[in-house]
């Protein structure tokens, strides 16, 4: 005879227990904060400022190659944040929509990996780093850089050091964050780190030419930001990278059979 007894069934006023649900979006909350600052920042410059008000948000936030060549006793200080302050500020929906994209995309595993402070770093640095190789091309112009694309760039370049699964890690077990990170020669050995960036510099090459690969092309797009933005994540990672946690391996007792 069966001694089981089947399992309790709940009374009226009691429930049973609900399986845990795990978040559409599973961001880090640093990523989170950079995604609601870029979204407030572009809602107040399109509800709140006039057509006005909104010219001075621009020369005065966003990034123009031509501060660097006027002596510095005929302009205020904007030459000293704009090259950080251009990268929060975006043109249109479509601009901050498709920015907004590939930061869920490349920039949570970075920040898992790196924390927040070194996060905020190495985006500030990227900017700098974009904004300096656009500058160098356009030396002493009067166009205006905004939008997050170079900093996007560089946190995939920096992903490509560690968040691409390769040959030799196969099917990768871990999260991508838990990753080693890859020399630059170990990455540029692996096909799938490869074909990646050889389609992301084809993609900014037609852009360069005039081929627009979003939107009609009314906007000129910064594909050197970009360049430089992807350049200075891929090779200077390293400086902003820290040890993954160390796996876990559990012990296990051997029994021996005779």
């Amino acid at each position: 005879m069966d001694d089981a007894s089947p399992p309790p069934v709940p009374q009226e006023g009691e429930f049973e227990p609900r399986p845990p649900r795990n978040p559409v979006f599973n961001l880090p909350s640093a990523l989170v904060g950079t995604l609601g600052l870029l979204a407030a920042i572009f809602l107040i410059q399109s509800l709140l400022l006039p057509p006005k008000a909104l010219d001075w948000f621009y020369f005065t936030f966003g990034f123009i190659p031509a501060r660097y060549v006027t002596p510095l006793s005929r302009q205020g200080l904007e030459w000293l944040w704009t090259p950080v302050t251009y990268s929060l500020l975006h043109g249109g929906v479509e601009h901050i929509v498709f920015n907004a994209l590939w930061l869920m995309a490349f920039a949570a595993p970075v920040v898992r990996r790196i924390g927040t402070t070194r996060y905020v770093l190495f985006w500030i640095l990227s900017a700098i780093a974009s904004a300096c190789l656009n500058a160098a091309l356009h030396w002493g112009a009067l166009t205006l850089l905004i939008g997050a694309s170079g900093v996007v760039s560089a946190l995939m370049g920096a992903a490509c050091r560690f968040a691409f699964p390769t040959e030799r890690r196969g099917a990768a077990m871990q999260e991508a964050h838990l990753n080693p990170r890859l020399s630059i020669i170990e990455a540029l050995r692996s096909r799938t780190v490869m074909m990646f960036i050889l389609f992301w510099f084809l993609g900014n090459i037609l852009i360069a030419f005039g081929i627009p690969l979003i939107g009609d092309g009314s906007q000129e797009i910064a594909w050197d930001a970009h360049i430089g933005g992807f350049l200075f994540g891929f090779l200077l990672f390293s400086f902003f990278d820290r040890a993954p946690p160390p796996i876990e391996i559990v012990n296990m007792d051997v029994i021996e059979q005779n």
